[in-house]
């Protein structure tokens, strides 16, 4: 019985729509905003979510990194000392390479932005970082076309680069990279690879695709290794079974004692892993989420307002059908149905319609600027829902209102 009312309101609301066209129109135009506000919000910090963390996981949960500057914010240090501090240097990688007993590798790199040049085209400030050999066993990354340095170029310090895919499509277009000679920094290199492209988003920016990548013995031609502001670290990984903090504590006490640090003196270098940015993130995002539903918020409810507005009209040019329908017996429940799912079925095509927005903005985006953005399962359902529960609301009013009509009252209405 239930169902057959059901299908029955279901003919009667889809007929209203279709008869109804301009109306049915400015109900859905107004949800659809309201939709697309609240779930095209999800959708860019569901991927903003993702991108930082996944840039965070490629830091890698075994591994640390030694730089000068500190990735979280410590009261007992003041940034005027901090400056002061000298960079990581060369000395202090081979102290790990020597004394570490935790670490299954470490990898001391060294960049600074350079102007680099193939024939007449030019890049200026890529960041070019000159790294030992032990890059690849940290850091995960993929070579697209070429192949890694050799251990003879990086002890030889050979004149060779890998470049990230941006800068080969800035240098060479459409043409081969692999094997070309490019100046960097006014000395000539040899292109060996091309890193496969990663993306944009995250903390890390475009990643590996903007950087290039040389030897740190060629590197020492071009980078002034006794500056103290340069850009150096070490990342060092754990040995397996190893947790992160005996290896922080492991290379803290060995770098004071290679930096000759007296107990009461303060480290004048900084240990970082990936887990002092992930810290405070959830908190964050939720903050975010909360700042999304306010704002996506308002434009459902401005929605709501509308399909109510149009459902009162809808029931005050229907009530002679109404007074017609209850004096051949039709229950309350069933004109309170017939209205409630018409209100529905507005708002969740509403909806529907919204969303469907929403994803051809991400295909232009993604053409455009390569974020890798896309509308969740999640986020559809959640639209779907919330479009549900906004036509229940917003024409329960007008639905009870037609259920409780006096039908000979009804039938005699003139509108």
């Amino acid at each position: 019985m239930f169902f057959r009312l059901f299908k029955e309101g279901f003919i009667f609301a889809i007929n209203s729509v279709i008869v109804n066209k301009l109306r049915t129109f400015l109900s859905l135009f107004g949800i659809t905003i309201g939709i697309f506000s609240i779930i095209s919000v999800f959708t860019v910090l569901d991927w903003m979510e993702k991108s930082i963390r996944d840039s965070i996981s490629s830091l890698g949960d075994n591994v640390i990194y030694v730089q000068k500057f500190p990735w979280s914010f410590d009261p007992n240090l003041a940034w005027w000392d901090i400056i002061k501090w000298p960079a990581i240097s060369d000395r202090d990688y081979q102290s790990i390479l020597k004394k570490s007993t935790k670490s299954e590798t470490a990898c001391f790199v060294a960049s600074q932005p350079e102007k680099i040049k193939y024939k007449k085209n030019i890049t200026s400030d890529v960041n070019v970082a000159a790294i030992t050999l032990e890059f690849q066993n940290i850091r995960s990354f993929e070579i697209d076309k070429g192949r890694y340095f050799s251990p003879f170029e990086a002890s030889s310090g050979k004149n060779v680069a890998i470049i990230g895919s941006e800068i080969a499509r800035r240098l060479f277009e459409k043409t081969e990279a692999v094997g070309k000679e490019i100046s960097i920094a006014g000395f000539k290199t040899t292109v060996i690879g091309v890193l496969k492209k990663e993306g944009k988003g995250g903390i890390s920016d475009n990643g590996l695709d903007e950087l290039t990548l040389v030897p740190i013995n060629f590197g020492k031609s071009f980078i002034n290794m006794r500056n103290r502001f340069i850009e150096t670290q070490l990342i060092i990984k754990a040995k397996p079974g190893v947790a992160i903090q005996e290896l922080s504590d492991e290379t803290t006490m060995i770098l004071r004692a290679a930096r000759s640090l007296r107990p009461e003196e303060t480290s004048d270098f900084s240990v970082n892993r990936a887990s002092m940015i992930s810290q405070g993130l959830d908190s964050i995002f939720v903050a975010i989420n909360i700042g999304g539903w306010i704002i996506g918020g308002f434009s459902i409810l401005v929605g709501g307002f509308g399909i109510a507005n149009i459902m009162f009209v809808s029931v005050k040019e229907r009530t002679n059908i109404i007074g017609i329908q209850k004096a051949l017996g039709a229950k309350r429940f069933f004109i309170l149905q017939q209205f409630l799912v018409e209100s529905m079925l507005l708002s969740i095509l509403g909806g529907l319609l919204g969303v469907f927005m929403i994803f051809l903005g991400t295909l232009v985006i993604n053409y455009l600027w390569d974020l890798n953005m896309y509308l969740t399962v999640g986020n559809i359902f959640l639209a779907v829902f919330i479009s549900g529960i906004i036509g229940v609301i917003a024409g329960y009013a007008p639905a009870n209102a037609a259920s409780k009509m006096d039908p000979v009252e009804a039938i005699g209405y003139s509108f």
